[in-house]
């Protein structure tokens, strides 16, 4: 059933290759329903009188609509030109009385006449054929114009999904270099020194490097890899800093099957070794609680730092604020962020409901790029 739904929605109704059809079977539809509308109505013809009636009008209902539907609709109304819109529709309305009028008189009469048919129209202006012109034009504009309106918002959401698409993949590909450059400058300090801990490193770094170049690429990652992620980049820099530096670890609750955008703690992970540990005279420490309860995360990250160097929270413009827009494009309404500096500490709080997850990029049929025929 889904599938033909979709046909019809997103093949026949826009699809250019069945325009043809699209236009019979709406002209079927419309001289179909005032057939019956006319028996309904008492006229002393049958339903076969009456179809074979409408379609010998067809033609002027297509000459008096498609000028308005394919040029007053995208060439007036559409680009906001109201007021020539609407005197065109009265002076198409007067052209049409004329129509009207020429049509009975030099070809539907004689027509009926020449075939001998009962009930034949007389040579005049006539009422009800010029509301059948008028419905016909009214209609297929007013289809024309919700069509028009309908592609051009999904053109718009296409368009904003792919610009934050794009924004998105640029935050993430900004974080990558700024983490990667910290973490080589580690290991470079070691080889320089010959330590025999260099290839264990290196081994580490590996392993962040395919999170980082193939996990990544998913819009979501599992949280058991994340936090792993996070526990490869600690002892990353517990090597750097030896035994000068005192580290807590905490992890509560269940990781497994729950699931989070990559990158969203390590950035915090890394802002505290950068300007929180590294800057301090005294013996640093820093304090990782991760608790997941139900569908909530909650990372608290506190370290120490020097109290007389102001904390820098948004890594040289690239790692916190870049972490600050992503939450805000993928968990709208669905996380919450404190960053507070005591002085000789500094802490994070970070809150998100994993199930509250925003896909940046939506599925939309192609056939909205292309040219809408009505």
């Amino acid at each position: 059933m889904k599938a033909i739904d979709s046909f019809l929605y997103n093949e026949f109704v826009f699809s250019p290759r069945y325009r043809v059809w699209r236009h019979i079977a709406y002209w079927s539809l419309h001289i179909t329903v005032w057939s019956i509308f006319w028996i309904v109505m008492g006229a002393p013809t049958s339903f076969g009188r009456n179809l074979f009636d409408m379609l010998l009008w067809v033609p002027v209902f297509i000459l008096f609509s498609y000028p308005l539907m394919y040029g007053a609709i995208p060439h007036l109304l559409l680009k906001g030109k109201v007021v020539q819109f609407f005197l065109l529709i009265l002076a198409w309305g007067g052209l049409g009385l004329y129509i009207n009028s020429w049509f009975i008189t030099y070809l539907y009469t004689p027509l009926q006449e020449a075939m001998g048919l009962d009930f034949v129209p007389q040579k005049v202006w006539e009422p009800h054929s010029y509301l059948c012109m008028t419905t016909s034009a009214a209609s297929p504009m007013i289809i024309k114009f919700f069509k028009s309106w309908t592609i051009k918002q999904r053109d718009w959401m296409l368009a904003r999904q792919q610009k934050l698409t794009t924004e998105l993949e640029l935050l993430k590909a900004q974080v990558h270099p700024h983490f990667l450059f910290n973490t080589l400058n580690n290991i470079y300090s070691f080889s320089m020194d010959n330590s025999p801990k260099t290839p264990g490193l290196i081994l580490k770094l590996s392993s962040l490097l395919s999170y980082m170049l193939y996990d990544c690429k998913a819009e979501q990652v599992t949280l058991e890899q994340e936090i792993e992620t996070m526990k490869n980049y600690i002892d990353l820099e517990k090597e750097r800093y030896g035994n000068k530096i005192e580290v807590s670890w905490n992890v509560e609750g269940t990781i497994k099957n729950k699931f989070i955008s990559p990158l969203l703690m390590l950035p915090f992970l890394e802002n505290a070794f950068k300007h929180g540990v590294s800057e301090q005279l005294e013996k640093p420490w820093l304090s990782i609680d991760i608790s997941v309860k139900s569908d909530s995360l909650r990372c608290k990250i506190a370290n120490s730092k020097n109290e007389f160097v102001p904390y820098h929270t948004n890594g040289n413009g690239i790692g916190i604020t870049n972490v600050k827009k992503r939450l805000a494009l993928m968990y709208p309404n669905n996380h919450e962020l404190k960053m507070h500096d005591e002085g000789i500490f500094f802490v994070v709080s970070l809150l998100v409901k994993l199930t509250g997850y925003t896909p940046i990029q939506l599925p939309l049929p192609e056939v909205i790029t292309q040219p809408i025929p009505t």
